[in-house]
């Protein structure tokens, strides 16, 4: 198993993205902390069923934008887990409304999502994983948005394009201590965050039209991105983004 015996927390994983990923990372042998925020059955049914699987999983409520819930989150899992190898930065929102339009209180919530609550758990979880002193892995999923603009949705977007220097530069802080940290862009992933693009054919025709490989990717192929630059085969990388999109980022115009 390529995680075995490593602790990971992945932000905002009852559903999507995250949820492949930590079902994933239990599957390779790691105990996960299942982070979510408020109701709580999407969380209990992931870990019931990494459980059910022999694995090891807890769910633990933390509001990833409220620096007080992280520290939470992290003592938490430091207290039943005893250790953090792996923390995913996973938890994210947006909204798509025209610029000049742009309610100021979706931008300071896309923010303190998207780009605040990476910044704040990155930073927690460095703290420990320095004071373990043996190292560990920072994954952030970003998005090919940190590079490629889409109108209507300027908060996602900057957010997103943070997220890429605020990686490069902690990525050359944290070298020392052992630390990695990566970035993770997905391009057109099949999860609930579209579903308005799935609901509309006309858009996902469109869609589709700007993807090489012509399709939808998966969250598990994320999820399996994801525990490769967790694994001791991803030692060496540190401080980029990996690209998995299907070539979007190769034939894109502005969506």
């Amino acid at each position: 198993m390529k995680l075995q015996d490593k602790v990971a927390i992945v932000t905002g994983s009852a559903s999507g993205i995250g949820k492949a990923i930590v079902m994933g990372m239990a599957r390779e042998g790691a105990a996960v902390v299942v982070d979510y925020v408020g109701n709580n059955d999407a969380a209990n049914q992931v870990v019931s069923q990494i459980r059910s699987a022999a694995g090891k999983a807890q769910a633990i409520e933390a509001d990833i934008s409220d620096p007080a819930q992280v520290n939470n989150l992290v003592q938490q899992t430091l207290e039943t887990m005893g250790r953090i190898d792996i923390f995913v930065n996973n938890a994210g929102l947006e909204y798509k409304h025209p610029f000049t339009e742009y309610p100021f209180d979706l931008w300071q919530e896309i923010i303190a999502v998207d780009l605040t609550g990476p910044f704040l758990c990155a930073q927690a979880a460095a703290k420990a994983m320095i004071q373990q002193g043996d190292g560990g892995r920072i994954l952030n999923i970003s998005s090919v948005h940190e590079d490629l603009p889409m109108p209507t949705n300027a908060p996602y977007c900057a957010a997103k394009g943070g997220l890429r220097m605020l990686m490069r530069t902690i990525a050359v802080e944290l070298a020392p201590h052992k630390i990695t940290v990566n970035n993770i862009a997905p391009g057109a992933i099949f999860t609930p965050i579209d579903a308005d693009v799935e609901a509309n054919a006309a858009i996902e025709k469109q869609l589709m039209g700007e993807i090489p490989l012509g399709r939808w990717g998966k969250p598990e192929e994320v999820a399996a991105l994801a525990i490769f630059l967790a694994s001791d085969a991803a030692a060496y990388c540190t401080g980029s983004t990996f690209f998995i999109d299907g070539g979007m980022m190769r034939q894109s115009g502005s969506l």
